[in-house]
C-alpha cells in the first residue's frame, strides 16, 4: 500500500462542524438526532443524557463523539 492510498482510506469525513452547537447548552455538537423531521444537536454530555429516551423515537442518530478521543 502506498502513502496516497493510506491517506485516502484513513481520511474520515465528519458531518458536524465547530459551527454546530448543542441545543441544550450551546457547546460544540457531536451528536445529531432526527426526531419528527427535525434535527436536534447535542454536545457529548447532553447526547448521552438524552440518548436512552431519544433513541426509541429518533429516525436517525449520528454520533461523532469518537472525535473527542482521537
Amino acid at each position: 500500500m502506498n502513502a496516497t492510498t493510506e491517506r485516502e482510506t484513513s481520511a474520515v469525513e465528519f458531518r458536524l462542524t465547530a459551527m454546530d452547537r448543542c441545543d441544550s447548552c450551546g457547546a460544540q455538537a457531536y451528536i445529531a438526532a432526527e426526531v419528527n423531521g427535525s434535527e436536534l444537536l447535542f454536545c457529548a454530555h447532553h447526547g448521552r443524557k438524552y440518548e436512552e429516551k431519544l433513541r426509541s423515537i429518533a429516525t436517525s442518530w449520528h454520533d461523532e463523539t469518537s472525535r473527542l478521543i482521537d
